[in-house]
């Protein structure tokens, strides 16, 4: 008797834990990556996550944030819109060759992350571009986003601001957006 209420007691604290959602936790560069909770390996409510999510720092105008997305399901995952407090306008991009030169323009059709698969935002490549800024931001401080994806649970996470000279990228208005 007293067996079958310890099995029982186990088995609703791994219920109520393997409830609990998702979980921000601490890369080793400091910055927020957003993961699943701990499951079994036939678990398919695994959702996406990205991984050393950051923005680039600015005083005002534009800036952009980068990281890893990642697809642990067993479909394509498609992003379709992005939002944070920081910017009135988020929007997913990337930068493609057009009449010689490297422009960036809105990706159509949204971000795709492969199944099984990820997919990186970059400088010089698809990230997501915050337009009018509403404060500066300096290194180190954390940005919560949101990302809608098509038909699933949106991706909550916060990026940390981080100085970046990389490819010379000009996130201000007039560079071919």
């Amino acid at each position: 008797m007293f067996s079958r209420h310890v099995l029982v007691l186990v088995t609703a604290v791994c219920v109520l834990t393997a409830c609990g959602g998702q979980e921000a936790t601490e890369s080793t560069t400091g910055a927020a990556r957003t993961s699943p909770t701990a499951g079994t390996a036939a678990d398919k409510t695994a959702v996406l996550t990205i991984t050393d999510p950051w923005v680039k720092t600015t005083k005002k105008g534009m800036t952009a944030a980068f990281g890893t997305l990642v697809n642990p399901t067993g479909a394509d995952i498609t992003i379709v819109a992005g939002s944070t407090p920081l910017s009135k306008k988020v929007e997913l991009h990337e930068v493609v060759e057009s009449g010689g030169k490297m422009i960036m323009r809105p990706k159509e059709g949204g971000i795709v992350v492969p199944a099984g698969g990820t997919h990186e935002l970059r400088p010089g490549g698809d990230h997501i571009m915050l337009m009018d800024v509403t404060e500066e931001v300096k290194p180190g401080v954390r940005v919560p986003f949101t990302l809608t994806v098509k038909g699933g649970s949106p991706l909550e996470f916060t990026a940390v601001g981080k100085d970046f000279a990389g490819g010379k990228e000009d996130y201000q208005p007039g560079t071919g957006h």
